[in-house]
């Protein structure tokens, strides 16, 4: 009985190529197995199984992409590459997403979460493989504007949003100053840049509010604008941060 092998092998001795073009066939979604895609260059095949190349097939590098997510609250923040892709494979690619790129299994491997949110928080997340987005949103000296959605309860005291533009103290710590309005009767709008866990809820304490909730709806020039909660979609090659 003869042992399976890798289909990246299988397929380069079949089309007599190199194993590094056949793991870009396969990782461009071009093979079949049995009539199945698999993306997968060490997948395991068994010698009786059918490979096929499927017409219009490229061996091309796939570039590196990043990715945006309407996070939903209460989802946990992947902290390393392995959580990252069982998130993303868990969530639905948007079905209306503007970009012309068609979703690969290598898009969702070795993703860095930038800027990440606590768990309780929803809204835009930011995964990447780009070396300059993630040099960009790692960079402390970027101080880019994050925007916020901010459930409230209580009574502010007066004056209490203008105070945030000043950078107001509490619990022995100055907080980054912040731009805030009134969205409706409980929601406020705030603009801070860089915020680090727990200032956004301290903010709001500062000047007597309670923070029931909060999303995330901008990063810089970027707005998670129609993103369904809980899809994903392309950076855009024109978006920028």
């Amino acid at each position: 009985m003869t042992d399976p092998v890798r289909l990246s092998k299988r397929l380069a001795d079949q089309l007599g190529c190199s194993r590094r073009e056949a793991e870009l066939y396969i990782e461009g979604g071009w093979v079949t197995v049995d009539d199945q895609v698999v993306q997968a260059p060490f997948f395991k095949v068994q010698p009786a199984q059918r490979l096929t190349l499927l017409p219009g097939a490229t061996a091309n590098e796939i570039a590196p992409v990043t990715l945006l997510l309407h996070k939903p609250a209460g989802a946990s923040v992947p902290t390393d590459a392995a959580a990252a892709l069982q998130l993303l494979s868990a969530v639905g690619h948007w079905a209306e997403d503007p970009s012309t790129t068609a979703p690969l299994q290598r898009h969702l491997l070795r993703q860095n979460v930038l800027l990440p949110l606590e768990d309780e928080a929803s809204g835009l997340l930011v995964f990447s493989q780009q070396r300059e987005v993630i040099r960009l949103l790692s960079d402390a000296r970027s101080k880019l504007e994050q925007e916020f959605i901010v459930e409230v309860s209580g009574e502010p005291e007066a004056d209490g949003l203008a105070l945030l533009g000043n950078g107001i103290g509490h619990r022995g710590r100055i907080l980054p100053k912040a731009k805030a309005s009134w969205q409706n009767e409980t929601h406020l709008r705030v603009a801070v840049k860089q915020p680090q866990p727990g200032e956004l809820r301290m903010l709001c304490e500062a000047i007597g509010l309670r923070v029931l909730g909060y999303k995330r709806i901008r990063i810089g020039r970027l707005s998670m604008a129609k993103l369904p909660l809980g899809q994903w979609r392309f950076l855009g090659e024109h978006e920028r941060f």
